[in-house]
Order: C-alpha cells, then structure tokens, then sequence
C-alpha cells in the first residue's frame, strides 16, 4: 500500500501562500535545494530539474497531487511533473494534456483508492491548501520545508479541514545554514 505523503513549503507561521496565493516569498534559494534533490529529486518540475542539472530517478513518490490553483499558477507549464503520474482535483473542466488527469468529486475517497494500488511509488501531495484540508485524515507523512519567514496570514497548511487534533510524531529534521528547516512527521 502506498502512503501519502504532504511534503510542502511553509512560512514559520503555518501558511503555504500568501493570501493571493503567491508563494514565491517561500522560495528560498541555498543548500537546502542540494539535499531535497538528493532525497526527493522528483519533486523538482521538469523545468527546474533541467536547469539545475537534476537527472536521477524517482526515489519515492509515482504520483504528485495537486489541487487546480496549485496546478495553474502563473507561468507554470501544462505537464510540470511528467516524470510522474500527475493528478489534478477540481470541481471545474481544466484543459489539461493527456497525461495529466483530473479529478472531481470526492478527494479522500479516490486517494484511497490511489493508496491501494502500491505499483508506483508513494503519492506526493504538493500543494492546494483546501486539497490538504479534504485529504488530512488520508496524510500518512508530513515533510515540511520552513522557510524563514513570517507572512502574518494567507493560505494554511490545512484549509478547511475540520477542526479536531490529528497526531504526528517527529521522525527528524534537517536544517540548512540558509534558514530553511526539513521537518518529518509521521502520523501517530
């Protein structure tokens, strides 16, 4: 069985975007770039990864998630991850190329079934606030990349979820001379 594992970007104080849903002030450029390649190369787009020179194979997920607005983001190219099975949820028709598939409906009950087939690879959640909200009882593993910085509000970790505790024990963390800290958890 596959796991879900939500490895995303956040501020010191919980948000994954800005309140308009930029996300750039959480792109920290440094060494911790070196040591997320090594660990986790395929989370790189394609763009990226041939900019920076990134070639190895996918060392654990097979599928990337992504809600809509995470899936458009300005200047983001039709098929960034072809290196995996991508997955768009939306409740609306994209135009999306053939390998990428959209999904509508309900979020937790199509992951489950993503889970079940364990041919290829863990699922990578990588974005969509509201996506991680719907999916937070499905999250196996959280991977937390803490950019410091401190955005005051915007999109949580969590967007509507509901509002009862989840456990996660830590399972380490890396910290990088940049200020960025990797932090694991895995769900108790």
């Amino acid at each position: 069985m596959s796991s879900l594992v939500y490895l995303v970007a956040t501020s010191l104080d919980g948000f994954i975007a800005a309140p308009d849903g930029d996300f750039t002030p959480l792109l920290v450029s440094g060494d911790h770039l070196a040591g997320l390649a090594a660990d986790y190369p395929e989370t790189f787009p394609a763009p990226v990864r041939e900019a920076l020179g990134i070639d190895a194979p996918n060392r654990v997920f097979g599928t990337v998630l992504m809600g809509a607005r995470t899936y458009q983001v300005p200047g983001a190219v039709p098929s960034p991850y072809p290196h995996l099975r991508q997955v768009v949820f939306s409740g609306r028709d994209l135009a999306v190329p053939e390998e990428v598939e959209v999904v509508s409906g309900n979020a937790a009950a199509h992951v489950r079934r993503l889970k079940a087939d364990a041919d290829g690879g863990d699922l990578w959640l990588c974005g969509g606030a509201h996506l991680a909200g719907q999916l937070c009882d499905e999250i196996d593993r959280l991977v937390l990349k803490i950019s410091p910085v401190v955005l005051g509000s915007g999109l949580p970790l969590f967007a509507g979820a509901d509002p009862r505790p989840r456990s996660f024990r830590s399972r380490g963390q890396v910290d990088y001379d940049n200020g960025v800290r990797v932090v694991t958890y895995d769900r108790s």
